[in-house]
């Protein structure tokens, strides 16, 4: 079993005045491929490198399984890393490079040999096995990166930024090998990223970061559809999630939103917030834009249009205020039309412009 609990964990830098990570617990399950996202500077590398032994926690504890890691040196708690810069051997064969920590191991010949094997098969590397690093692809050297790791059978991979430095054909390739890759294995894994795309394709569960605390960890789709507040729904999504300042109105029997003078409708429990300002937070593909006027629709000019090959992503402004729409790629459109658009009501989360948190309807008392 290689369960990670992380419990209480701070880190800090340059004589305490720079705080990495801050109390920090979190349980990475059995098996689980788990990612650490956030944006440079969060930690997420830093609590990496605890988990590895490379940094040392100043407070809190980890554990792997049943045993407790926090004080053991790194060759002692049965990790292996891929790191982004791929650090090869360039003097060895790729052979060598993915058997050097079973040399290290004193592992005897014959089963290193079955495990470089093994491992270079899994990566589609069996046949430049004799070729040295300077003779591979940047992609090619990253797999002999990660067959190096998972050569040594370890309890828990860990990944930081692996994919950063490869172009985008060879970083879409490798993502879907290496998700495929890790659950076969099964094999415990944290992958740390800034690149919100690979976190939400890889993971089983992702934990968002920011100045040294855990945001908001759930199931990717879960982080993606309902953000804990206005930072990660802006940080996750391509166009991020737009907000936009709504006044609830009582209008007739029905409560609706509005932004300017136009309105649409909100659900029921929003009534008793009539005369209040929340923050409506709606992804780009869950807004509808018609060129005419369409019941509880809100109007908005163009100001610019960038073709994406599979669809339009139309930047509006609306009352003082700027949003992102996706719409079809053959939707008629230019910089400068009027367009009324109409959110999908089921798919618009509300958050409390005091906290910025997405809180349960309604929002405000």
């Amino acid at each position: 079993m290689a369960e990670i609990a992380i419990q209480g964990v701070s880190k800090a830098y340059d004589q305490g005045r720079v705080q990495a990570v801050r109390d920090l617990t979190l349980t990475v399950n059995d098996g689980e491929f788990f990612v650490l996202l956030g944006p440079s500077g969060c930690g997420k590398t830093t609590v990496l490198r605890m988990i590895a032994g490379l940094e040392t926690a100043e407070r809190g504890s980890i554990t792997i399984g049943e045993r407790d890691i926090t004080w053991l040196p790194p060759r002692r708690r049965d990790i292996a890393m891929v790191f982004q810069n791929y650090a090869v051997f360039p003097h060895l064969t790729v052979f060598d490079n993915i058997g050097f920590g079973l040399k290290m191991k004193k592992t005897d010949r014959r089963t290193i040999e079955d495990r470089v094997q093994w491992a270079a098969g899994l990566v589609e590397l069996g046949e430049l096995l004799s070729r040295r690093p300077a003779q591979l692809s940047g992609g090619q050297r990253q797999r002999v990166a990660v067959a190096r790791a998972i050569a040594v059978e370890p309890s828990v991979l860990l990944m930081d930024e692996p994919l950063s430095n490869l172009d985008a054909l060879l970083r879409l390739k490798f993502r879907s090998d290496l998700k495929k890759l890790v659950h076969e294995l099964k094999t415990t894994t944290i992958y740390v990223t800034h690149d919100q795309v690979e976190a939400l394709s890889l993971a089983d569960r992702l934990a968002v970061m920011r100045d040294g605390e855990i945001v908001q960890c759930d199931s990717a789709m879960e982080v993606y559809d309902s953000p804990a507040n206005t930072f990660v729904g802006g940080f996750i999504g391509n166009p991020p999630m737009n907000f936009l300042p709504v006044v609830i109105k009582q209008d007739g029997d029905q409560p609706r939103g509005f932004v300017g003078e136009h309105g649409f409708p909100v659900p029921e429990q929003l009534r008793e917030l009539a005369g209040r300002q929340v923050l409506a937070g709606i992804r780009g593909e869950n807004v509808r834009a018609d060129l005419s006027q369409t019941p509880g629709s809100i109007p908005g000019k163009t100001i610019v249009v960038e073709p994406l090959g599979s669809q339009l992503m139309v930047t509006i402004e609306i009352a003082d205020h700027t949003v992102k729409v996706l719409t079809p790629a053959d939707f008629t459109v230019s910089d400068n039309t009027v367009l009324w658009l109409r959110p999908v009501p089921e798919k618009i989360r509300w958050f409390d412009p005091d906290t910025l948190a997405q809180t349960p309807i309604p929002v405000r008392a």
